[in-house]
């Protein structure tokens, strides 16, 4: 299963050809409307305007052999503990490993922001990004499905 952190995610066609490729069902979650689909692996999940509503949703489901798509560092670490494959939208793996180092530094970064030493500025999405991203999320795919069939460990 991939559960996609939907709302302002730049990729939703690329998780979507991606995932019919792999024969994986996707999860899309947000907190407000979605494009329906007829693919019967799409799932469209509308959860309410509370904050972090679907941050939770997807926190609550996720878990080893699944793959998250988000760009919210919380929500990665959240997900990554729960034993699931994380991946932004460029293609940035949140792992064991990098995942402190990643929630250090979206801490620090909000903080020099409130501070006024950061104007927070994010880079535009590149279609380097979007490849890298592609990369990523196949690589991701066959080694969910690898631990799947091997009974959530990889």
């Amino acid at each position: 299963m991939i559960y996609v952190d939907a709302d302002a995610c730049p990729v939703k066609p690329e998780i979507l050809k991606v995932a019919e490729r792999h024969g994986l069902e996707v999860t899309l979650v947000a907190n407000s409307g979605l494009r329906p689909s007829r693919d019967p692996m799409v799932t469209n999940v509308i959860v309410s305007g509370a904050f972090d509503a679907a941050d939770d949703w997807i926190a609550e489901r996720a878990g080893a052999g699944d793959i998250v798509v988000t760009a919210d560092v919380p929500l990665a670490g959240r997900c990554v503990a729960n034993g699931a494959l994380v991946t932004g939208p460029t293609g940035r793996v949140f792992d064991q490993e990098n995942i402190g180092m990643a929630t250090a530094m979206r801490d620090l970064g909000q903080h020099l922001r409130e501070t006024g030493e950061s104007k927070g500025y994010n880079a535009a999405f590149s279609p380097r990004d979007r490849s890298q991203f592609l990369e990523t999320l196949d690589r991701l795919c066959r080694r969910a499905k690898t631990m799947t069939a091997s009974g959530g460990t990889s």
